[in-house]
């Protein structure tokens, strides 16, 4: 496997199963929209460029998913989940006082996505990186405390 590849897609080598790394984004998406409708998380008002615990909630995610060695583009969605969780909150149910069809064009709207999307880029590559440095700071100490041990 080429690097490039294995750093997009990530490498299975703890064992566990790819297909159920998938399923992290979308769940992402609905625990983060979940969390912003009944109130667990909130927003204090004004103009929001990053939905603060929406962001943490992915970064996190992210850096565990990266720890277990996932790639990242799964880094990048996963973020990309959580962000769009606040957006559906803030578009499908804070605009309540729009018409349906134009609550779900806006959450839809091209620079909303893309904006989301710049987010989870940034976001997700330094969460992916994070955990790929833990990865490898565990397998330094791993071999030093194997080597400390033979002596």
């Amino acid at each position: 496997m080429s690097l490039a590849r294995r750093v997009l897609l990530g490498s299975n080598r703890n064992d566990s199963p790819r297909r159920h790394r998938l399923l992290a984004p979308p769940l992402l998406f609905l625990a983060v929209f979940a969390a912003y409708a009944v109130g667990v998380f909130d927003i204090s008002g004004g103009v929001v460029f990053l939905a603060g615990e929406a962001a943490i909630i992915g970064v996190l995610a992210a850096a565990v998913l990266a720890y277990r060695r996932a790639g990242l583009a799964l880094a990048w969605a996963a973020v990309y989940g959580a962000l769009l969780g606040f957006n559906a909150d803030h578009y499908l149910l804070g605009l309540s006082s729009r018409p349906l069809g134009e609550r779900v064009a806006a959450f839809l709207g091209l620079d909303g996505l893309v904006f989301v999307g710049v987010e989870a880029l940034v976001l997700g590559t330094l969460a992916w990186v994070a955990g790929a440095i833990a990865v490898r700071a565990v397998e330094v100490i791993r071999v030093r405390r194997g080597d400390a041990r033979a002596e």
